[in-house]
């Protein structure tokens, strides 16, 4: 009996690793991040880029964005502690909830937890830069439970990766860091399901 409920578990995991990765990232490997809202076109119009990474502006452009995204049926992710405009409380998650953002990115536990409660997709980003720092992600990622975290530098060795991914059972993004694509192939063969990069290059490689 015992066997058949870690068998039952490990399979609802895989099936939130896999709606994340298949309805917000399309199977796709790249996310774009985008920091002006000029950039939105070329993400847009990309066909390896399924999930757009909005990482600055402020909120006067959304309305016009979402409508974009939303008709090229991609994903649009706004990092909230970086776009100007919008409250950084419950009541600025509902706005742009009711905007028509899919999505956020956010450093903060009470934003994630926020927009969790207002469905919106959660990807948590987690700075990385030693032991301890692994540890505190992992236990704030645990009692949020965010959709997906994203771990910078994307460049951190794959055994902090796979500590992460045993932890949280989530997946888990890169980002930062990454110039080549020696550099994103390397970071996807140590674990990490996808990365987001600015670097128009970066979303031209297959993987």
């Amino acid at each position: 009996m015992k066997n058949i409920l870690i068998i039952d578990l490990f399979l609802v995991v895989r099936g939130k690793d896999m709606e994340f990765l298949t309805k917000v990232m399309g199977q796709s490997h790249i996310g774009a991040a985008i920091r002006r809202v000029e950039d939105l076109e070329e993400a847009i119009r990309h066909p390896r880029v399924h999930a757009i990474f909005l990482l600055g502006g402020d909120i006067n452009y959304l309305p016009g964005m979402i409508k974009k995204v939303r008709a090229s049926e991609k994903m649009l992710l706004t990092h909230i502690d970086l776009v100007e405009g919008i409250g950084k409380d419950r009541a600025g998650l509902h706005l742009i909830k009711r905007m028509g953002v899919q999505g956020i990115v956010t450093t903060k536990s009470n934003l994630a937890k926020f927009a969790k409660e207002e469905g919106l997709w959660v990807v948590q980003r987690l700075f990385i830069v030693d032991s301890e720092s692994v540890k505190t992600a992992v236990r704030v990622a645990e009692n949020i439970k965010p959709h997906a975290v994203e771990v910078l530098p994307a460049t951190i060795p794959q055994y902090v990766i796979q500590d992460i991914k045993k932890s949280l059972r989530l997946p888990v993004l890169g980002g930062g860091l990454l110039k080549t694509e020696s550099d994103v192939k390397e970071t996807i063969g140590k674990g990490i399901d996808a990365i987001t990069t600015s670097l128009r290059h970066l979303w031209n490689v297959a993987l």
